[in-house]
């Protein structure tokens, strides 16, 4: 056997420069997806380029390749790029592929038939809450979230219920990371505001949200927990202000805690005793 037979025998085929190679690019297209999915009316070449720090030319080669296997589409008017059905069908595989949903369902429409407002699932991405599920009010002024969309988990009622049972070195982290930036004049902008905040969703049991996302809106929250009792999602009901004032705002957080309860009972779980 030649040397240079003997230095590549044991190489699995394949490795090499190559791999490294397409390693690169596979990180990169999914790099792109991740940035598509996050901007629904889609992302021109240049502005995603630029996003990912990558070269046009090398962009659209990636788009292309994307393209060919159903992922991404080109919007042949405007130019842009968007997330096509395959992308969807695997995300969607996430949300069967995660048993706290399906079970929760029927608890979210439950709450939608007692209260006539929207409920609402979400869980945690880091600094950010992503809603999963929804049953939707049939009130002709109602909250629609659309799934998969995003809110800043300290002005959420869902984030902020799932921040209330982070580690305190966890917690810290994403205020470094992500800071506090005020949505509304009512946002709780400041770190001592906050853990106050989250200190009482503790002792309730629930969050409020009290026109912290949006003006006008109210919400309540509680989280999920799995056998360890680590947040696992949350759950909300939200409603304008005319219909949820603050009175109600307490009646619901109450049903919203004690459904979630459920819920956690359901899958397992168990609740932290409050702090």
């Amino acid at each position: 056997m030649s040397e240079v037979k003997r230095r590549t025998a044991g190489r699995p085929a394949g490795s090499g420069k190559a791999t490294g190679g397409h390693s690169q690019s596979l990180v990169r297209g999914l790099n792109l997806l991740e940035r598509l999915s996050a901007s629904p009316g889609g992302l021109a070449l240049s502005e995603l380029a630029e996003q990912a720090d990558l070269a046009p030319s090398t962009t659209h080669r990636l788009l292309q390749a994307l393209q060919g296997q159903g992922f991404v589409t080109q919007d042949s008017e405007l130019g842009v790029w968007k997330i096509d059905v395959k992308t969807f069908r695997i995300g969607n595989s996430f949300l069967e592929a995660r048993d706290f949903v399906a079970t929760s369902r029927p608890f979210l429409r439950r709450l939608t038939a007692l209260t006539g407002e929207t409920a609402n699932l979400g869980i945690r991405d880091d600094g950010t809450a992503v809603f999963l599920a929804q049953s939707e009010s049939s009130q002709m002024m109602r909250m629609i979230t659309r799934l998969g969309s995003r809110a800043p988990l300290h002005a959420s009622g869902v984030g902020k219920a799932l921040m209330a049972w982070l580690p305190d070195d966890e917690l810290e982290r994403i205020l470094a990371d992500r800071g506090l930036a005020r949505v509304t004049e009512n946002t709780l902008h400041t770190p001592d505001s906050l853990r106050a905040g989250l200190a009482e969703i503790r002792r309730q049991g629930f969050a409020c949200d009290r026109e912290e996302h949006a003006i006008g809106l109210h919400c309540v929250a509680a989280c999920l927990h799995d056998e360890h009792g680590i947040p696992l999602a949350a759950i909300s009901v939200s409603g304008p202000v005319a219909r949820i004032p603050e009175a109600r705002l307490l009646e619901l957080g109450a049903l919203v805690r004690d459904t979630a309860a459920e819920i956690t009972a359901r899958l397992g779980g168990k609740a932290p005793a409050p702090w």
